[in-house]
């Protein structure tokens, strides 16, 4: 399927081992099954994507008519939520994809390192102890600890700066967590096993796509390949001799 991104759910974490048994820490993300409800073309809309929905149980009286007509074009079954994504066109090595093709993990079968997005968990209004990580004043009796303090500029300019760190709400925010590597694929649950957190609480909605800008590989730091530097030098010294 040459569509790069696919709707999922965040089901929790837990840990692997590898061939060397050391321990990953890996989230589990049920990615799809989705559909393609719409292509747009950069004729027609100016720019290429593909718009997927995440096939869920919905109740036919919980959607709009102008949902169920759009849908009804493609002969999609109701969907739970809607997003554009990328998709590779025949030319550039992909799949031709269609309307109505369906979206599984299988997408990511030969990749190594994935992008999420999701929403951050809410955790209402914060001081700025909680949400900006501030150290807090002394906390003997008389003080008040978890207060910012002055936020003024003094007589010039005579106003507080935009931007200044205050209590507000915290949470609720779309995060972007990218390259976490894929530690393991079922493609018959549709699971996808990435190592490292990812934003949103369990049975939150994420987006998952393939890692726009992947770290490169690292080569030559291990193994038999590996050169000394002192070993090196010892060794050209006593040719030299």
């Amino acid at each position: 399927m040459a569509v790069t991104g696919i709707l999922g759910k965040k089901i929790g974490m837990t840990q692997v081992f590898d061939e060397k048994g050391e321990v990953h820490p890996i989230t589990v993300l049920q990615a799809g099954p989705c559909v393609i409800t719409q292509l747009k073309t950069a004729a027609k809309d100016g720019y290429d994507a593909a718009q997927i929905g995440l096939v869920e149980f919905v109740k036919a009286s919980r959607m709009t008519k102008a949902q169920a007509g759009h849908l009804a074009k493609t002969e999609a079954p109701p969907v739970k939520l809607l997003r554009e994504v990328d998709f590779e066109s025949a030319t550039d090595g992909g799949v031709e994809v269609k309307a109505g093709d369906r979206v599984l993990v299988d997408i990511f079968a030969g990749a190594k390192f994935v992008d999420v997005i999701g929403t951050s968990k809410g955790r209402g209004f914060a001081g700025v102890v909680r949400r900006h990580k501030f150290g807090g004043g002394p906390k003997s009796h008389g003080h008040m600890f978890q207060v910012q303090g002055s936020i003024g500029a003094s007589s010039f300019p005579s106003r507080v700066f935009p931007g200044q760190r205050m209590p507000g709400h915290y949470g609720t925010d779309q995060v972007t967590v990218r390259n976490l590597r894929i530690r393991g694929i079922d493609l018959d649950e549709n699971l996808l096993m990435v190592e490292g957190a990812v934003p949103g609480p369990r049975e939150g909605y994420v987006l998952i796509s393939k890692a726009k800008a992947p770290p490169r590989e690292r080569r030559g730091f291990s193994g038999s390949g590996t050169v000394d530097p002192l070993k090196a030098s010892k060794k050209a010294q006593a040719k030299r001799k």
